[in-house]
Order: structure tokens, then C-alpha cells, then sequence
């Protein structure tokens, strides 16, 4: 296991201190100034038709509620922190990188707007569409967990109703666009990604229980292979996709998707690693026992060791101290090894973006990239 580690140790900038999101966040907001769009991809035709609006008005309803699908939607107008919608502008600025191909012809390069094809945005638009018909659908309680402090279970139920409703409603404009797409190989490609999303979320529920019941073989291979189809699938094969609306030969297409993968795995591990390069001593912590740190601790220690840590870390309310448990996590290997595979990941996106054009939108392809690397 360490010696895959190794692999990532030599970084091509340091890691900076200062805070990971800010570098993130700078590096995302200049970005969509070069694609002339904000990180809204959302298509208004969807949004602003009257199924929408409907569904909209049902959703009101669960105001006042604790359901999480309520969360799921202030998490769209508000939290710009977690840039939910990253993937469009990635697809944007990989199809404006990459330019025309040699092959297209001199009609095509005339509905280029940006430097970007008409159907490239589209690409991105239906890429946002379906990330968001599945956090939509991971809102849905599940109700044979449920207790009387989640809240009423009338109001859970139609919560799950209309999360299931307002996703399937998503998913299937989704499925419309890329059919208007007219190219047979983008339809397998964004298709086989949705088979993989779908699959990569039952591996995260079946694994993710409860804290003791966690799978004890998950090592970094096979967390890369089961994050990748959750988190990675969809923006690697629609950067892949993209190169192929524009015409691009198999090696532009391969090294967008490297890019794709690459970025997306970088940046789950970036993200996981948050509460543990962040916290300070003393200070109330929390985080994800599916977080990479966590699974790879646990595949170090061993699953009797975990258990004699959990036990420790339990209050005298058989509660959980998190700060225990984080200084559990840090005194061990697996917060060096995820940190590893972080900056791993964020060099080989770094590396597959070098065979295009040097560009602006290559540039801003590359700061996100390294932007993952810092914490």
C-alpha cells in the first residue's frame, strides 16, 4: 500500500497553507469569466417550464420540515462553496482549449461562439443536469431509519415523493438533450456514465451503513475504482464527449478524459481531507467515516484496532468524540497516504492538459487542477 503512495510524492508545487476553498473557489470564479458563463448550467428551457414550476410549488410545501431535500435546494441558490456545478464549466473550458479539429469543417467553426460549439454547451448543460437529478435523488429518507426527531413521517414521505419526482424530471430532459445531440457514441458515453453513477452510489450506501458494519477491504485501489464511478465517471466521459462533438481524434479525447477522471478524483480527496487538515485542537469536529482518510486508516490499522479505537472515542452518552477519533486518524498513516493521492491525481490532471494549445482556457484548466493540490 505504501508503495503506491509513493508514486505521488514528488509534487510539482508545494502544498500552500492558506485555506484550500479560497485557491478553489478564485480559481472556479476566473474560469467562468474565459467561458463567458456562470457556474449556473442549469438549462433554462427546463428550468422555466411549467412541469418545473410545478414541481417548484410542491416542494414549498416541505418549508418548515427537516427533510434533506430542502437542504439540497438552498444548496443550489446559496453555497457557492462547493461549486456544485464545476462540471459544466470544465466541459466548457476543455471544448474552448481544445479549439476546432483539424477534421471539422469550415460550417461547423462558423457556429462557434467563444471558440466553443453550440453543442458543446448543450454537452455541459445536460452534464449539470444529471449531476443534479442525482443529488436531488440522494435526498430521499430513508424511512425505515426514520425516528420521531427527524420530524413527522407524513412530511418525510412527500419529501421522498418529490425528490424522487423532481430528479426523474431532471434526468429526463437530460436524456432529451443528449438525444437531440444526434451522436450515437455520445449517447453511449454520457449513458454508460449514468450506469456508473448508479452503480457507485449503491457501493457508497451498501458500504456506508453504520460506522462498525464499514467494509474492512477497501484499500486505495479499490476506493479510486468505487469513488471514480460515483464521482469521476460523468465529468471524464463528457470532456471525452466534448472532444468528440468537436471532432477531436482518440488521443484528445483520451487525455480529456484522463483530465476529467483525474480532477474529479483529486478533488473528492481534496475535499475529504478538509476537516482533518483544517481543525484545530480543542475545536468541535466532524466528518464521513467513507471519508478517504477514514478508509484508508482503517485498512492500516486493521479492523480490530478500528474497534478499540471507536470504543475509546465513545462518550459516557455512547456518543462519538470526533476529536478523538480525528487524532486517531492523524496519528496514523492513512492522512499522509490521502494527502499522496491527492496531489498524485492533481499532477496527472496537470499532465494530460499540457498536450493542448497553451491558451487561456488551457491556463484555467490548470489552476483548477493545482488548486486541488493545496489545503
Amino acid at each position: 500500500m505504501a508503495a503506491r503512495c509513493d508514486r505521488s510524492c514528488v509534487v510539482k508545487q508545494p502544498i500552500a497553507k492558506h485555506p484550500g476553498p479560497s485557491n478553489w473557489s478564485k480559481a472556479v470564479s476566473d474560469a467562468e469569466k474565459i467561458v463567458g458563463y456562470p457556474t449556473s448550467f442549469m438549462s433554462l428551457r427546463c428550468l422555466l417550464s411549467d412541469e418545473f414550476s410545478n414541481v417548484a410549488m410542491h416542494v414549498k410545501k416541505l418549508v418548515g420540515t427537516q427533510h434533506p431535500l430542502l437542504n439540497t435546494a438552498r444548496g443550489f441558490v446559496y453555497d457557492s462553496r462547493n461549486n456544485f456545478q464545476m462540471r459544466g464549466l470544465v466541459v466548457l473550458l476543455l471544448s474552448k482549449a481544445a479549439g476546432p479539429s483539424h477534421t471539422s469543417s469550415d460550417a461547423l467553426a462558423q457556429d462557434m461562439v467563444s471558440g466553443i460549439y453550440p453543442s458543446q454547451r448543450n454537452l455541459a448543460e445536460i452534464t449539470e443536469l444529471i449531476h443534479t437529478a442525482f443529488l436531488v435523488h440522494c435526498g430521499v429518507v430513508n424511512l425505515k431509519e426514520w425516528t420521531a426527531s427527524d420530524g413527522l413521517l407524513k412530511d418525510m414521505e412527500f419529501g421522498n415523493k418529490m425528490a424522487v419526482l423532481s430528479g426523474d424530471f431532471l434526468l429526463a430532459n437530460a436524456c432529451t438533450g443528449l438525444a437531440q445531440l444526434n451522436n450515437t457514441k455520445v449517447v453511449e458515453l454520457i449513458s454508460s456514465a449514468i450506469g456508473d453513477l448508479v452503480q457507485g452510489i449503491y457501493y457508497e450506501n451498501s458500504n456506508n451503513t453504520e460506522e462498525n458494519n464499514l467494509t474492512t477491504k477497501v484499500d486505495t485501489t479499490a476506493w479510486e475504482e468505487q469513488t471514480f464511478l460515483s464521482h469521476g465517471a460523468l465529468l471524464a466521459k463528457s470532456c471525452q464527449a466534448a472532444m468528440e462533438l468537436a471532432q477531436h481524434d482518440k488521443k484528445s479525447q483520451r487525455l480529456a478524459y484522463k483530465y476529467g477522471k483525474h480532477l474529479s478524483l483529486g478533488h473528492k480527496l481534496n475535499s475529504d481531507l478538509q476537516p482533518f487538515v483544517k481543525s484545530n485542537v480543542g475545536e468541535q469536529v466532524s466528518f464521513s467515516f467513507s471519508a478517504a482518510p477514514v478508509v484508508f486508516h482503517r485498512h492500516i490499522v486493521g479492523p480490530e484496532r478500528w474497534q478499540q479505537q471507536l470504543q475509546q472515542a465513545k462518550t459516557m452518552r455512547n456518543q462519538l468524540d470526533y476529536s478523538k477519533l480525528l487524532a486517531a486518524v492523524k496519528s496514523e498513516k492513512g492522512l499522509s497516504l490521502a494527502v499522496n493521492l491527492c496531489c498524485y491525481h492533481g499532477n496527472r490532471a496537470l499532465e494530460a492538459i499540457q498536450a493542448f494549445p497553451s491558451s487561456e482556457a488551457r491556463s484555467a484548466l490548470e489552476n483548477i487542477a493545482s488548486a486541488i493540490t493545496k489545503f
